[in-house]
């Protein structure tokens, strides 16, 4: 039995979980998330506290226990205070600006790039910081990703859009390499 599947996982006031079939539904003052769950597993509900529990011994049971504990406890976060991913634009001339609920970048290519947000998730710019704000955690990270991913930075200069806290390791250039040998 995994440790952190055994734990329970406590449902602050607001917060509503109801088990139907092999679905989850959380909902709270920030949105509503479902999840469906492995049928080797079990929610059950006690009062202001939820639990996960196998179904049998099998190896496939004890191996999802802990991340679907997880899972739901991370929605039930998601559900109370939310989560939020930063990026920072790095490089000359690089901005966002929000129009409407959607994510204009203007980033070094000949247009700029729109990103529409998917159903719960909202940006916030702020000169060169871009906040993506949601309930859900896998798709506050996937849409974080896919902004990354418009211009990864790059090792020269550490040019591109990057996540707020990454570091970007950094290569030598041409003309470095070139005195390295010379001498």
């Amino acid at each position: 039995m995994s440790k952190i599947g055994k734990m329970p996982i406590i449902l602050p006031e607001g917060v509503n979980l109801e088990v139907s079939g092999g679905t989850v539904t959380i909902s709270g003052p920030t949105g509503v998330l479902t999840k469906k769950f492995t049928r080797f597993l079990e929610v059950k509900k006690d009062g202001n506290s939820a639990s996960i529990l196998t179904k049998g011994k099998s190896k496939e049971a004890k191996s999802v226990q802990g991340t679907y504990r997880s899972i739901i406890a991370n929605m039930v976060k998601g559900v109370t205070q939310g989560w939020q991913k930063s990026l920072e634009l790095v490089g000359t001339g690089y901005r966002a600006e929000l129009s409407g609920p959607k994510l204009i970048v203007t980033i070094g290519y000949s247009h700029p790039v729109e990103v529409n947000p998917p159903e719960g998730i909202k940006f916030e710019v702020e000169k060169s910081k871009i906040t993506v704000l949601g309930a859900d955690k896998h798709l506050v990270g996937q849409v974080a990703a896919k902004i990354r991913d418009i211009r990864p930075p790059e090792p020269y200069k550490g040019k591109g859009i990057m996540y707020k806290d990454e570091v970007v390791r950094r290569k030598p250039g041409k003309a470095a390499k070139a005195q390295g040998a010379a001498a």
